[in-house]
């Protein structure tokens, strides 16, 4: 009985962790239902500026928002770049889709980057304008950019449940001040934005987020540091792309291992899976497999099995420390202009056959399969 009722007391701390405040229907866990069930809409503003357009699955238009919510789905992450060439996926933005999704009841994770551009564990580049900065006014940096961002969230009434301290932090971040040869300097940076989320909302949960969620080397060598170099943090998050990041059975034995060892709440952060070989936007496709993975086609069938496998695994984590699943970039379809480099207009995105909308902008099956997860 004393373990039964251990079992239970995490699974509701977990999910008393992310649902979002005045918890509506749609953020409620159910019973065998992740408690968060997410779309990472970062292009969304850019998209819909530009002239997107999404239709349910049964071709009548409607808000993305909502169609996303209709469908199950929980929660929306948003990325925070610090002076992007375009001017989107700044504290504008964020602040106006924020908004959005409060008024449909759904919760907020915020993704920091910390950067101009991507950040991801191939790059960690600062900020233009931080590119100069002593470590200490570097560290105040760091401290400052989160607290404004998420204390405009609160200020607004759009609280965040979640916030990563860092996209994809493999090698750390703020490269060279916090790479991963410098563990003081990592810690010092993730314990200020730590510092900074915690003063604007004691009860927002921060994430500490890396990429290749299949290595379990990776993650007991980054977190045991983490712990040795006094790093604060609530949930681990990972990235889980099946046709690059390993096994399915590796990701499963990674995430039960770090669940347990760290005796935190694990978060898929970003995963996606395409749904066709086609191309819509003219730019190469990044994924152009007809099986990325074995067992799983590129078809909406195949993205649909795949999303659903990446959530149960997720469910199955013990002691009910499984929070749930963020799609990446679910609505990332191919509009002119909307595409990765924020310096060039003219690029294409490469990802819109990953996207939980189709060609025809109408509502993909996985889209269900992610809001009933």
């Amino acid at each position: 009985m004393r373990k039964i009722a251990t079992v239970l007391a995490a699974l509701c701390a977990a999910l008393t962790l992310v649902l979002p405040a005045g918890g509506t229907a749609y953020g409620q866990a159910g019973p065998g239902r992740l408690a968060v069930r997410g779309a990472d809409v970062s292009s969304l503003a850019k998209s819909e500026a530009l002239g997107g357009v999404y239709r349910h699955a049964n071709g009548r238009r409607g808000d993305a928002l909502a169609i996303l919510r209709d469908a199950g789905v929980t929660h929306i992450r948003l990325k925070v770049w610090v002076n992007p060439a375009d001017g989107y996926n700044t504290k504008t933005q964020v602040l106006a889709v924020a908004r959005r999704a409060k008024a449909l009841g759904m919760g907020l994770l915020i993704d920091f980057h910390y950067s101009d551009s991507w950040a991801d564990p191939g790059k960690q580049n600062k900020p233009a304008a931080w590119a100069s900065l002593p470590f200490d006014q570097l560290r105040q940096a760091v401290y400052d950019h989160t607290f404004d961002v998420l204390g405009a969230l609160k200020a607004q009434g759009t609280t965040a449940e979640m916030v990563q301290i860092g996209n994809e932090l493999n090698g750390g971040l703020l490269w060279p001040d916090g790479r991963y040869d410098n563990w003081p300097g990592m810690a010092a940076l993730l314990n200020a934005g730590y510092d900074a989320a915690k003063a604007v909302s004691s009860a927002t949960k921060v994430v500490l987020h890396l990429a290749d969620g299949a290595d379990n080397g990776l993650y007991r060598w980054w977190f045991d540091n983490a712990a040795a170099h006094g790093i604060r943090y609530d949930v681990i998050g990972l990235s889980y792309y099946p046709y690059w990041h390993g096994t399915l059975e590796a990701f499963q034995a990674n995430l039960n291992d770090v669940a347990a060892r760290y005796a935190k709440p694990v978060l898929v952060a970003e995963t996606a899976y395409p749904f066709t070989t086609g191309d819509d936007d003219g730019w190469t496709n990044i994924i152009t497999s007809a099986e990325p993975y074995p067992g799983y086609p590129a078809s909406t069938g195949g993205q649909s099995a795949m999303t659903r496998t990446i959530m149960d695994i997720v469910r199955a984590v013990p002691g009910g420390r499984g929070l749930g699943v963020f799609y990446w970039e679910a609505t990332w379809t191919g509009v002119p202009g909307n595409g990765w480099d924020p310096a060039d207009p003219s690029s294409g995105n490469g990802w819109e056959n990953q996207a939980l909308f189709g060609f025809d902008d109408r509502a993909l099956p996985a889209l269900r399969t992610l809001g009933t997860g």
